[in-house]
């Protein structure tokens, strides 16, 4: 099984994605290894990567998916590149269990 995409930190997890915007439709693929080893988070969202919509709508998405309030979801990395960091507030254990629950592959 790969690793998974996220991690504990204080205060939340940490998660990396790999963003495809104007993807046709607003949806989380499951979890793929890139080409260096990371285990990423594959999603994809119909808005267009201009004036940050596509990552607005990750944000909404992923927030959505698992249960938080959209405040609670943080871009902290890769505002203009595929592979992003997001910081969740909440309960690590809780939400982690949500990222399992939402992730298509196993």
């Amino acid at each position: 099984m790969a690793a998974r995409p996220w991690a504990a930190t204080a205060g939340g997890i940490s998660l990396t994605v790999r963003l495809t915007p104007k993807g046709g439709r607003d949806a989380i693929d499951g979890v793929e290894q890139t080409a260096d080893g990371r285990s990423v988070l594959r999603v994809r969202v119909r808005a267009a990567p201009s004036e940050g919509e596509a990552n607005d709508a990750l944000v909404r998405l992923i927030a959505k998916a698992i249960g938080v309030p959209p405040r609670a979801v943080n871009l902290i990395s890769g505002h203009t590149s595929r592979v992003k960091r997001l910081k969740i507030d909440g309960s690590a254990i809780a939400l982690a269990e949500a990222l399992e629950r939402i992730c298509p592959n196993r």
